[in-house]
């Protein structure tokens, strides 16, 4: 499955106040992996970007003003999208922004492009209800560095979210387990078992020493032998 991982940067928080996208940032999944075929225009917005909004993303009306209007490279943006499944943390922000410039160049909307959305901040909300679900807050939930996160900036965060949406989903595929089936003349038939490696890291000695005070302890706990040294186990 192809998916595309995407996030926008705008001048303002509402598309029907005449704020527009100034940039847009993709990454591409297949088959849950990273591609490195992505997507990364800074837009002209023929406008400036409010105070609030300059803030978090930092790009001035100068730095973009050299840059291409969004009609310019709506193409491109079409063709990357077609078909595939989008990932989007608040989705409804960026897909009413997208929706509102398709809009204004008469084009069908954005959404009729894709093979539908996924919102992580629906899904992290699920997954951690009551906490925190910035993708700051998920990228250290996840263990996902983001010091180089000064500002923010479209291609940036959804390099990050990528992570995070992988993270978020390994589930069971987390030790990389993948069975191929197949049929044979004898019916259906393993083909195919792909482990990912695992490294195994062997107790020092003053480790183990500790780990058998522990155990004298324990037996002296129970008046036996407690049942981490049973054979069974």
């Amino acid at each position: 499955m192809r998916q595309i991982v995407l996030d926008t940067e705008t001048t303002g928080i509402n598309p029907k106040q005449g704020n527009r996208i100034i940039e847009i940032g993709c990454v591409e999944l297949f088959e849950r992996k990273l591609t490195g075929n992505n997507f990364h225009r800074y837009i002209n917005p023929e406008r400036d970007s409010e105070e609030g909004a300059l803030a978090v993303h930092g790009l001035t009306t100068e730095f973009l003003r050299d840059k291409p209007r969004f009609h310019e490279v709506v193409e491109e943006l079409r063709e990357y999208i077609q078909g595939a499944e989008v990932i989007i943390h608040n989705a409804p922000f960026d897909l009413g922004f997208l929706n509102h410039e398709f809009n204004l160049l008469k084009l069908p909307t954005f959404d009729s492009h894709i093979n539908g959305v996924i919102d992580t901040l629906v899904q992290a909300k699920e997954m951690r209800p009551g906490k925190r679900n910035s993708l700051d807050a998920l990228c250290e939930h996840f263990g996902i560095s983001n010091a180089h996160r000064k500002l923010h900036g479209a291609l940036l965060d959804a390099e990050l979210l990528a992570d995070v949406y992988l993270a978020m989903t390994r589930g069971q595929n987390s030790l990389g387990m993948d069975i191929v089936i197949e049929e044979s003349s004898g019916g259906i038939a393993m083909a195919e078992i792909a482990l990912a490696e695992v490294m195994v890291l062997r107790a020092s000695d003053a480790e183990e020493a500790a780990h058998k005070d522990l155990l004298d302890g324990l037996d002296k706990a129970v008046k036996g032998t407690c049942v981490w040294r049973t054979s069974s186990l």
